[in-house]
């Protein structure tokens, strides 16, 4: 499984030691930035990459990380094709992945520990979608949102 991985300045540290960890276990990483501790660098600049490459498929899933996680989800839920959420416990990380398909794990590198991100990692990475009815359902209109036919 080829995973993408990308931080901003709140997330490097946790980037780094996720990067690592998903090596250590046999996995490609394609490593979207930042590639240095910057303070003054911003999310998008990394996650909506990062996102983009999920969207066309060049990786299999993403995990994004920030400060806080929120702004990570936000800037990849602007991307086609992109269902990212900010997880913070195992059972949303395994239950987003088989109801709503989740390809992008955002996380807060200020607000939950290693151990805890490199858990809801494994847990997301295991999970496989379910493709029951009522989920595609749902996903087929949040597709149509994606293309401009939904209301607003």
């Amino acid at each position: 499984m080829r995973i993408g991985v990308a931080a901003d300045h709140g997330g490097f540290e946790m980037k780094e030691c996720l990067k690592n960890a998903l090596t250590d276990s046999g996995f490609e990483v394609v490593d979207f930035g930042a590639y240095i501790q910057d303070p003054m660098d911003d999310y998008p600049d990394f996650i909506i990459p990062l996102a983009g490459a999920v969207g066309k498929g060049e990786v299999d899933r993403g995990v994004a990380v920030c400060g806080s996680g929120v702004g990570a989800s936000i800037a990849a839920n602007k991307i086609s094709g992109v269902r990212a959420a900010m997880v913070m416990e195992g059972f949303s990380a395994r239950q987003g992945v088989e109801d709503d398909d989740l390809n992008v794990l955002c996380l807060g590198g200020r607000v939950i520990g290693k151990a805890l991100a490199w858990d809801l990692v494994r847990i997301f990475l295991a999970a496989r979608f379910s493709g029951g009815e009522r989920h595609r359902r749902r996903l087929k209109k949040i597709a149509s949102l994606e293309k401009g036919e939904g209301k607003e």
